[in-house]
């Protein structure tokens, strides 16, 4: 993710210092096609999810493979999703604009225009994008 080692660093030790126990998942989870046991379980197990859409979000496989899981666990299990909006349009995400479209042909084109995985992630795009969030531009 193009904002690990920046942005997401700091949100992650400013609630670990607050005592909120919370979990990123790894570099090193990542070596296999689909998303780790581990990372389902701290999904399913969590009360509220944080999602952060930065440019390059949409073009992880394994970030969309997170993202329905996350919408999912919305829907069934009441999971409050809180996106951040890292310098990206919220319209982008939800619409399938700009670096989020370009992502999602080359998805498709991997997978098939018809693809029910491309189309889950769509839609968990769509659905995660119209949630109110924070947007933001610098620092």
């Amino acid at each position: 993710m193009d904002v690990r080692n920046n942005f997401l660093g700091h949100l992650y030790k400013a609630l670990n210092q607050n005592g909120i126990s919370t979990f990123v998942d790894s570099e090193d989870l990542r070596k296999g096609d689909q998303i780790s046991q581990a990372l389902m379980k701290a999904i399913e197990q969590s009360c509220v999810a944080i999602i952060i859409f930065s440019e390059d979000y949409a073009s992880s496989q394994w970030c969309l493979e997170e993202l329905a899981k996350l919408m999912e666990c919305k829907e069934q299990k009441d999971l409050i999703v809180l996106p951040v909006f890292y310098k990206v349009d919220p319209r982008a995400v939800r619409g399938g604009r700009e670096s989020y479209g370009r992502a999602l042909t080359k998805h498709e084109s991997k997978f098939g225009k018809n693809s029910e995985k491309v189309k889950i992630w769509k839609k968990a795009l769509l659905d995660a994008g119209s949630l109110s969030g924070w947007h933001l531009n610098d620092g």
